[in-house]
């Protein structure tokens, strides 16, 4: 039986690919590799003000979100594909008075902030909540660890909580009535015997109503209704941003109220309040990647070039072509010839 070559490929293209694969010892790539993660639709009606958003280090492509002021105090896991939701987590022995924000610590603990004031910061006391990520998403009642919060100066509004991935810090960012925010630092190790002070360390221009580390924690990410600013982050005097020039691309969303990294760092998935809101992402590129991520691909690309130009040709014992280069150079060849006895004989026939 001849290949009708028209309706396959060309013989020059096909040789072509085979004897870069086998050169390469590898297959031709496929175009268009979906770099960016999917975003998706919170199905739960009973999630209407969506105001925390934190990717799960335990259970891929999930997500943990929550309501904020007026429901149950409790925290959703969310399929990230088809936004189901796949276990409540009710809290137990809390008020829940206005939780605004969750992020995940570096054991894979889950942070709650309870930290907003809709009275414009008329409470002397707000409340962050711990608790350990479950291992089987089912629906469970869980005590959480309750840590006492108050801040050196004096009673705020506040919407962001941010857990650092490695050192467990816990950080908070204000919001103010003039758009700007302070950035407040924990103390090292957060404790449940006594209030636990948290002091300012950087002011921020911006109206923040989230913030996310990046899971190796050399970026922090703030958010507002209509803007969003990376910093690079260092652990020194408790904890310095320093703000990367460009602005973060974010989705335009009815009322934007959280963000998180993906579990990769190369991207962002902002939420929004609303029933059937919507979670959607943006990709990051250039010096807004977590700098673990731009090693990794400037890794990558080293190795890549290498491998473009044939890489070295001896063996283990540096002398010749090692047995598996030779089976693949071998195999592509006989592709090679196999392919142009077929075209011969098609074009006799």
């Amino acid at each position: 039986m001849l290949l009708n070559w028209h309706h396959v490929a060309r013989p020059a293209a096909v040789m072509g690919l085979l004897a870069t694969a086998a050169l390469t010892g590898a297959a031709p790539a496929a175009a268009g590799s979906a770099d960016e993660p999917a975003g998706f639709t919170i199905q739960d009606p009973g999630i209407a003000e969506s105001s925390g958003l934190a990717a799960s280090q335990r259970h891929e492509n999930v997500y943990w979100t929550h309501n904020d002021s007026g429901y149950t105090p409790a925290v959703y896991a969310i399929d990230g594909e088809t936004g189901e939701t796949l276990a409540t987590i009710t809290l137990q022995g809390v008020e829940g008075r206005d939780m605004e924000a969750i992020s995940v610590g570096p054991r894979g603990d889950l942070y709650v902030g309870d930290i907003g004031d809709n009275f414009g910061g008329q409470w002397p006391e707000v409340w962050i909540y711990r608790l350990p990520e479950p291992e089987n998403l089912a629906d469970a009642t869980i005590a959480p660890t309750v840590y006492r919060v108050q801040y050196e100066d004096g009673p705020r509004d506040a919407e962001a909580l941010m857990i650092h991935p490695v050192t467990g810090r816990a950080y908070i960012v204000d919001k103010k009535e003039d758009r700007s925010a302070t950035l407040y630092a924990g103390p090292e190790e957060l404790t449940v015997s006594g209030v636990n002070t948290f002091t300012p360390v950087a002011e921020i221009d911006q109206w923040v109503t989230d913030g996310a580390f990046s899971p190796d924690g050399t970026r922090l990410i703030l958010r507002g209704y209509f803007t969003c600013r990376m910093y690079r982050w260092s652990d020194a005097d408790g904890g310095t941003p320093d703000r990367i020039a460009r602005r973060v691309s974010m989705p335009l969303q009815r009322q934007g109220e959280s963000v998180t990294f993906t579990p990769d760092g190369r991207a962002l998935m902002f939420g929004s309040e609303g029933v059937n809101s919507v979670v959607e992402p943006s990709v990051l590129q250039g010096d807004l990647l977590p700098e673990s991520v731009q090693r990794e691909d400037e890794r990558a690309e080293r190795e890549a070039e290498e491998g473009g130009r044939g890489g070295s040709a001896a063996g283990e014992d540096g002398e010749g072509l090692s047995r598996g280069t030779f089976t693949t150079l071998a195999a592509g060849i006989l592709l090679i010839l196999a392919v142009r006895h077929l075209v011969t004989r098609g074009r006799k026939g």
